[in-house]
């Protein structure tokens, strides 16, 4: 239940969706659907589906190689693929990445776009990716609504509005209709992954990612629950999926993550994981992302995104959530500037990571981070660092996830 008034809160026309979803079977691919309900309230881990388009392997026969290069979501330049030869394309044909994330800029905005030019454009690119793929990518993106907005009105995209408007009107039809709006745009370019809702709570309005940037829905974690099932129940109608991010709660911080370290210890507090308490149970969690957060209190050593204490013992244990954990971006500053990436990449997986997001928006593009990374993680088990048993259960959780999309 999302709260004790939420038969007030949510529509009649939600709440029949919602009993439906509970309803469906994950047993078979061919009768799953983008809104097939997350397992993520199961505390055993259940049998991957198989759902490679050109192999009949069993999950035991999968090479190593293959498994922990679905661990990869990798960023990429180009507004089309224009052979074989291209980088994204080696990194999904050679090192079988499980996907991709688009921008619409770089960061330092040195092209005037990246992978964003128009609706049609996107549906051909994500087309072209989609070919070379054995396993179906996820086609990932920030599509938040408001100032978080990869595909612009300037590119022939709806206008959109943000967590913080929706969150103010409260009215859980105004949000399924935007969120709707944004769901079908998304679906209908082929764009599977929304790195969208942010459950973080307006703790800090003058916090210079979060909450000046209007992405929270509100400072009340039960406006931020019922604003953020609505959200996920359009986004589930149009097969869509969503990512709650970030865990576990960033909306106090007066720091960007993107910029350094973020010490959240003196203002974070427990009612921030009040939004991941209440949509965990409900099922409909498709994923969740973490924050490069520091919080002695939580782990007097690493930051979220590295700390099994964070991602394993509570939101695994303590919430019983059993679905895909993406971490952030692991190139941000908060991460680069204080890890080595086989450091980060080592602490993530073993924190409980299973997809590691690399956005490549550093000044200088790194044409082979997939396969440094995917160097390094095999190196790991190689070496009895990690296990292959580790690396499997990150697999399975990610080829679940797949099985829930339309292909």
């Amino acid at each position: 239940m999302l709260n004790n008034n939420r038969r007030d809160t949510l529509s009649s026309e939600s709440r029949r969706d919602f009993l439906k979803l509970i309803g469906k079977s994950t047993a078979g691919v061919a009768l799953l659907t983008g809104c097939a309900i997350s397992s993520a309230t199961n505390t055993s881990l259940p049998a991957a589906p198989l759902i490679h388009r050109h192999s009949t392997h069993s999950l035991s026969d999968m090479s190593l190689e293959i498994k922990i290069g679905q661990m990869l979501m990798v960023g990429f330049r180009g507004l089309t693929i224009t052979n074989h030869y291209d980088p994204v394309v080696q990194d999904i044909r050679d090192r079988h990445i499980g996907g991709v994330i688009l921008f619409d800029q770089d960061v330092p905005q040195k092209q005037p776009v990246r992978n964003i030019q128009s609706p049609s454009q996107v549906r051909s690119l994500v087309t072209a990716l989609q070919a070379y793929a054995e396993i179906p990518l996820l086609i990932g993106i920030d599509y938040e609504g408001g100032v978080i907005n990869r595909l612009k009105a300037q590119y022939g995209f709806p206008h959109t509005v943000s967590h913080q408007y929706l969150g103010s009107q409260n009215n859980p039809q105004l949000t399924h209709q935007y969120a709707s709006q944004m769901a079908k745009a998304l679906a209908a370019m082929g764009v599977n992954l929304n790195f969208a809702p942010v459950v973080d709570l307006n703790v800090n309005p003058h916090n210079p990612i979060i909450g000046k940037r209007e992405r929270s829905f509100s400072a009340d974690p039960t406006i931020v629950s019922n604003q953020a099932f609505e959200f996920i129940s359009a986004h589930h109608q149009q097969g869509v999926l969503c990512t709650l991010k970030h865990f576990p709660g960033h909306g106090s911080s007066a720091q960007d993550s993107h910029l350094g370290l973020v010490d959240v210890t003196d203002s974070w507090s427990e009612p921030e994981l009040i939004p991941y308490r209440k949509l965990i149970p409900t099922g409909q969690v498709d994923a969740i992302m973490t924050g490069h957060l520091f919080n002695k209190h939580l782990d007097p050593i690493y930051p979220a995104t590295l700390s099994k204490k964070i991602l394993t013992e509570l939101l695994r244990q303590e919430l019983n959530y059993n679905g895909v954990v993406f971490s952030d971006d692991i190139q941000m500053k908060a991460i680069a500037h204080h890890y080595g990436l086989k450091t980060a990449v080592q602490k993530a997986i073993e924190a409980g990571v299973d997809i590691i997001l690399i956005g490549n928006n550093l000044d200088v593009f790194v044409e082979d981070i997939a396969t440094q990374v995917t160097t390094i993680i095999k190196q790991l088990v190689q070496t009895g660092t990690i296990s292959p048993a580790r690396i499997d259960e990150s697999y399975q959780r990610i080829q679940l996830l797949k099985s829930k999309l339309r292909f």
